[in-house]
């Protein structure tokens, strides 16, 4: 039977969403369909990158989805506060959800639940099945037996405020806050003069988030900063997956040629859990492709993973040091000590661009954390992997 699309994309979130938008751009003649499970693609989410996270080419294409851009960001810890130069970006799943409906129209399915799907069908809940040359799965992160990973889970509230705020760039990491059983800190956005997008950011083992007590920290810390919150306009929660160990290939093996993007692909920035630089680059790699059916698309794709999961060993064992050594509650000190660093190295560790003398920096001096327990963790013999393993 002659497959009625060229590709099908299977949720419409981050990844399959540009990789869609890029097609469109370089390859219009191919016959593309969008299968979104919710209202609208994209979800309700927040995406942000620094500027040197992508080059300038993949700047000048991911332009018309930009809603925000500031000059610099600041964090804060208990023995310092400190300004960071670099501009920082963010695209609102609003704006990306507009793009994708105009480029696609009725291209675009919404509640559209899949039930079953291969490299080059799909099924979905009315017993409906599609087909196309090829089928990219990009609905999102799960545990897998395979990989070893904590999490980063948060709660963002985007507030109006009463009187204007006085923020003129992000505070990307307050962690002079109490830490509540993990490494916690609040990241804020300065979205106008009276909006701000408030987060209640936690590294923790598993994703276990107290949502109200997040709200109630989110108030908290509104108070204690002077604003007085006026109108709830949105709230948005996520779980970002933050890699410590696994076997890849087993993991790509157990995909059976499937194609995957984003998460599901298993490609985040390992520490920081960003996932939109990842997104931007492999949409460029598919794009290039010669030849676009299920088999060549896979092999893209897995080759552009199995060399990111190589290229991000050492940020899987700073992770490991993060988690399974030491106090959950002076995870903090690992943090601040990193932002207390040459300022181009944060742009390298944040773009996953480390070069050896960056690796030999960060690992230099009296660690942050036990020493034994930081070789145990680094060698993988701590018998604390355990409680990250997913079955």
């Amino acid at each position: 039977m002659v497959p009625t699309w060229d590709i099908i994309f299977a949720g419409g979130g981050l990844a399959n969403g540009l990789i869609a938008l890029r097609l469109r751009q370089q390859r219009p003649e191919l016959r593309v369909l969008i299968l979104e499970a919710d209202s609208r693609p994209g979800g309700n989410h927040t995406w942000s990158f620094h500027q040197d996270d992508i080059t300038s080419e993949q700047h000048r294409w991911l332009a018309p989805l930009i809603a925000h851009r500031w000059q610099g960001y600041d964090v804060r810890f208990p023995a310092f506060n400190r300004s960071l130069a670099g501009d920082y970006l963010s695209i609102t799943s609003a704006q990306f959800a507009a793009a994708l409906t105009d480029a696609f129209g009725d291209s675009l399915q919404t509640h559209a639940v899949i039930t079953a799907l291969t490299p080059e069908t799909v099924t979905l809940a009315d017993g409906t099945t599609l087909r196309a040359r090829a089928v990219i799965d990009g609905r999102g992160y799960t545990p897998d037996k395979h990989l070893n990973t904590a999490c980063q889970s948060f709660l963002g509230q985007q507030w109006h405020l009463r009187q204007p705020h006085g923020l003129t760039r992000p505070i990307l990491m307050d962690a002079t806050v109490d830490q509540q059983g993990g490494y916690r800190f609040v990241y804020t956005l300065p979205l106008s003069a009276t909006e701000l997008l408030i987060e209640d950011t936690h590294y923790i083992d598993a994703a276990r988030l107290d949502l109200d007590a997040a709200r109630h920290n989110i108030a908290d810390y509104a108070r204690q900063q002077g604003w007085v919150l006026d109108n709830l306009i949105r709230e948005e929660q996520g779980q970002l997956p933050i890699m410590l160990a696994g076997d890849f290939p087993a993991y790509w093996q157990a995909r059976d040629k499937q194609p995957c993007s984003g998460l599901r692909a298993g490609l985040f920035h390992a520490t920081t859990g960003y996932s939109l630089p990842h997104a931007v680059a492999l949409t460029d790699a598919i794009a290039a492709s010669a030849e676009i059916n299920a088999a060549a698309i896979f092999a893209v794709i897995h080759l552009y993973a199995l060399r990111q999961w190589h290229a991000q060993r050492f940020f899987r064992t700073l992770n490991r040091m993060l988690f399974l050594a030491g106090d959950a509650d002076k995870r903090w000190r690992v943090m601040q000590r990193f932002y207390s660093l040459n300022e181009g190295l944060i742009a390298r560790f944040y773009a996953g661009q480390l070069t050896l003398a960056d690796k030999a920096r960060i690992l230099a001096g009296k660690p942050p954390v036990p020493v034994g327990e930081a070789m145990l963790a680094i060698l993988k013999l701590t018998p604390r992997m355990r409680a990250f393993h997913h079955e």
